[in-house]
């Protein structure tokens, strides 16, 4: 069953602003470690940077709350699976969010998409729980 759903739109050229005036702070404020050493990877990193600022942002909303009551950015980090795959690793108050929505007797899956094309950088996040086998 779906639990939550949360979409979210960002302008790279923002990001770009964002990281001219405030790069340390706002890269220190919103990213994991995780997050930082793979965008640092890339020849240009603020894409990467975006589409992780969007897919924060759409998970937030798919919790429910957006960033208040406990939920901040850096509790949300986009993590690839082996595969390649987005998927979030949740701590802090978005962890304890999502304890609160998940029925007794389920289990929590999120499920991520990212993607850009120059200006903008997009994500959709689906939060679907399941009965956990005994």
């Amino acid at each position: 069953m779906i639990i939550g759903i949360g979409s979210d739109l960002c302008d790279i050229r923002r990001i770009e602003k964002v990281l001219e005036r405030h790069r340390e702070r706002f890269l220190n404020r919103v990213f994991t470690p995780t997050e930082r050493a793979r965008a640092e990877r890339r020849a240009n990193p603020t894409p990467t940077y975006a589409k992780r600022f969007a897919a924060k942002e759409a998970c937030a909303k798919a919790l429910g709350t957006g960033f208040r009551n406990g939920v901040f950015f850096r509790d949300l980090g986009v993590a690839n699976l082996p595969s390649g795959k987005p998927t979030m690793r949740l701590t802090g108050g978005a962890l304890a969010r999502l304890e609160a929505i998940t029925p007794p007797g389920h289990t929590a899956t999120i499920d991520v998409t990212i993607t850009d094309e120059y200006p903008l950088a997009q994500a959709f996040v689906i939060i679907s729980a399941e009965p956990s086998v005994s």
